[in-house]
């Protein structure tokens, strides 16, 4: 008989798509999709349970659904994504630590796969050339997204404590990019104008949403344990990514980018957290060899070709004369606000070189 595999997070784009994917797989009986709200697109032979882990409620469908595997993909980035970060921080924790109490008393439960994320080494200027596993952040996170992940590997850690005869897998996933998806990242790559901190060019490492499914999969599957760093070979730092794409950019001093980051946030387009400023600012490099040697697994796609791929889903044009005018007067706003004056930063840095490379707007 196969595994009954119970994924949460599926009304997400790459929660759906992976209960799908795994509904497919050789080795799967039954695949069963959880979420408050219904998925936006085909589950496969996926069922769909509405269920809010949050609530006791999700101890009795694992143990109804005699669940064996559990994959825990709801941990929320955007806070868009979840209707505000009271919201998310309430779905990331208490929704993470309702379902780890739910599994500690299913005697059924054999296997839990948790999809974190990169972003438990945070950004700071003192961090290493590659954060390995066993490092934590050189600069402790005082809220936010960070601070979610840090708590729900925590509160992981423990579950593997309580329950030893359960396998707990841990993927830290860098930054998803893909045609098909919408995370934080590509949100920021689809801005009219790119913004970027005045005299930082961070490093970035990018993991293809294919490859983010299929080690979602892999983890699922395997009967290897422990924490591992994913992401695609190879690094680009910022400028280049920026160049690959063909997207214009600007730079801003630091002390303006929060009140830009701010004022895009509220336009729900891309998301400017200040998690996301830092990494931004100091970017983050992860070792990825205990991926290919213990875990098993080697993505698809370098860094570099799931930005290329990305690039594909960019609509060309996007950045016509009156999305550029409206962007500076954006960006003036931003500078106004902080009390620099506008005349003297955004039509120097913004004017004759971003309407020079309009034509190169892929």
């Amino acid at each position: 008989m196969g595994h009954v595999v119970l994924v949460t997070g599926v009304a997400g784009d790459l929660g759906r798509r992976f209960a799908a994917q795994l509904s497919g797989s050789p080795g799967i009986d039954r695949v069963v999709a959880v979420d408050v709200l219904p998925p936006r697109g085909d589950l496969g032979k996926a069922h769909f349970v509405r269920a809010d882990i949050r609530n006791p409620v999700i101890a009795k469908v694992i143990v109804r659904e005699r669940v064996d595997t559990v994959v825990h993909a709801s941990v929320a980035a955007t806070p868009a994504a979840a209707g505000g970060r009271s919201s998310t921080k309430e779905l990331n924790v208490i929704g993470t630590m309702q379902l780890l109490a739910a599994c500690q008393q299913a005697p059924d439960v054999r296997k839990l796969v948790l999809k974190s994320n990169a972003a438990f080494y945070g950004a700071s200027h003192r961090d290493p050339a590659k954060f390995t596993e066993g490092m934590t952040a050189k600069r402790l996170a005082g809220g936010g997204f960070a601070k979610d992940v840090s708590e729900v590997e925590s509160y992981t850690r423990g579950f593997a404590r309580r329950r030893p005869d359960v396998d707990v897998t841990t993927l830290r996933l860098a930054n998803v990019i893909g045609p098909r998806i919408t995370t934080a990242m590509s949100g920021y790559f689809r801005l009219p104008v790119v913004p970027t901190v005045l005299g930082h060019n961070p490093r970035l490492q990018l993991l293809h949403e294919q490859d983010a499914l299929d080690v979602l999969e892999h983890a699922t599957l395997s009967e290897v344990t422990g924490t591992y760093n994913v992401a695609g070979d190879g690094v680009l730092t910022l400028a280049q990514a920026v160049r690959r794409l063909g997207r214009p950019s600007i730079p801003l001093p630091g002390f303006a980018v929060p009140s830009f980051g701010s004022a895009i946030r509220q336009t729900k387009v891309a998301d400017f957290s200040p998690e996301q400023v830092a990494f931004l600012t100091y970017g983050r490099g992860m070792d990825t060899t205990r991926m290919r040697t213990m875990l098993g697994f080697e993505p698809r796609y370098t860094t570099a070709e799931a930005l290329d791929d990305f690039a594909t889903s960019l609509t060309p044009g996007l950045l016509g004369p009156d999305r550029l005018r409206a962007a500076e007067h954006a960006l003036a706003g931003a500078l106004h606000a902080v009390g620099t004056p506008a005349r003297s930063s955004v039509p120097a840095t913004t004017g004759p070189a971003l309407l020079g490379r309009e034509g190169h707007d892929g």
